[in-house]
């Protein structure tokens, strides 16, 4: 592959798998459908020798439409043009718009996210709960947070419950519900099914309330869908989450791990949490699991993911109890 212009957008996304390297492709991939993955992959199988020159060109590119879906994201085309004009000059600035505006539509709702968190509480709160849930899954996940911790109990509840049943929503009932609240807001001046709301949707709004009000609203959420409150309970700290922790915080759930789970999940980790992990435990312990890693041979993805997901639910068992405190943002962990 020698000739930029010949690539196809597949092609594209092979060399940048490629050039990114396997750490953060796997990141990547965590993002992507099953399909996705299977076409990625075979895409990245074919890839043979790229010119230097090439592989900076795909990766530039990338980066490039990164930002501009990020000025577009964050203030609309015209914030956008302005800013990548600046950049990259006019010329090339509208072939970055041109190439993305056709697949990249303005979110609904907008108009909402421009707007202050109390403002748009103050008129939404008496909607009904399923347009409370359409809108909070639309904005950004700290302002639904806002929003959605300054409601009534019982309409938390029944916002969560909606949300993580949403899936796809017909455009006249959007529409509709933009309409009414545009109007709603008019004094702030400012075709296809859209797959909204959902599990990720609600962990992510939940990851951003703080911690006492996301207890109190996983036990209420449990005593109207025990099955679902679980679920999320487990989705709202994975493991890759320990390599964010801190050393005491480490050091006190290790004291709770029982060794050979703690060997077989750290068959499947990332090397950031190897890492923390090593940092936190004797010579020894690190010689003993570096042999059993050794002899271990392959392990089923299945019994990986359960020694994980055991040595999640410690994690979650201290953090009910007050050992140790996950903040939400991740930055630090303290023990208490």
């Amino acid at each position: 592959m020698n000739a930029q212009g010949r690539l196809t957008a597949k092609d594209k996304a092979a060399i940048l798998v490629v050039s990114l390297g396997k750490d953060y492709a796997a990141k990547l991939y965590k993002h992507l459908t099953e399909d996705e993955v299977e076409q990625l992959t075979l895409s990245v199988s074919t890839v043979r020798r790229v010119e230097p020159e090439v592989k900076e060109a795909v990766v530039r590119e990338f980066y490039e439409m990164c930002m501009a879906q990020k000025f577009i994201a964050e203030g609309g085309i015209d914030y956008a043009r302005e800013i990548l004009d600046k950049a990259f000059g006019s010329k090339h600035a509208s072939e970055l718009i041109e190439k993305i505006s056709a697949s990249l539509r303005v979110r609904p709702f907008d108009f909402i996210r421009k707007a202050d968190s109390a403002q748009v509480l103050s008129f939404i709160q008496n909607e009904h709960p399923q347009t409370i849930a359409l809108i909070l899954s639309y904005l950004d996940p700290r302002q639904s947070a806002y929003i959605l911790a300054s409601l009534p109990l019982e309409s938390q509840t029944a916002v969560l419950v909606r949300i993580a049943e949403m899936g796809a929503s017909a455009p006249e009932y959007i529409k509709e519900a933009e309409r009414i609240l545009e109007n709603k807001l008019v004094s702030l001046n400012f075709g296809d099914h859209t797959k909204v709301g959902g599990i990720d949707c609600l962990v992510q709004i939940l990851n951003s309330v703080d911690r006492s009000n996301e207890k109190m609203l996983l036990k209420s959420l449990e005593e109207m869908d025990e099955e679902l409150a679980e679920e999320i309970r487990n989705r709202l700290f994975i493991f890759e989450d320990v390599a964010r922790l801190g050393n005491q915080a480490i050091q006190r759930i290790l004291k709770d791990v029982d060794n050979h789970d703690l060997a077989i999940a750290l068959k499947g980790a990332t090397n950031e949490v190897k890492k923390v992990i090593f940092d936190n435990i004797s010579k020894r312990m690190q010689q003993m699991i570096t042999e059993d890693l050794e002899i271990m041979g392959p392990v089923r993805i299945r019994d990986v993911e359960e020694a994980q997901q055991k040595i999640v639910n410690i994690i979650r068992t201290l953090d009910d109890a007050g050992a140790i405190i996950i903040y939400h943002g991740r930055e630090d962990e303290v023990i208490v």
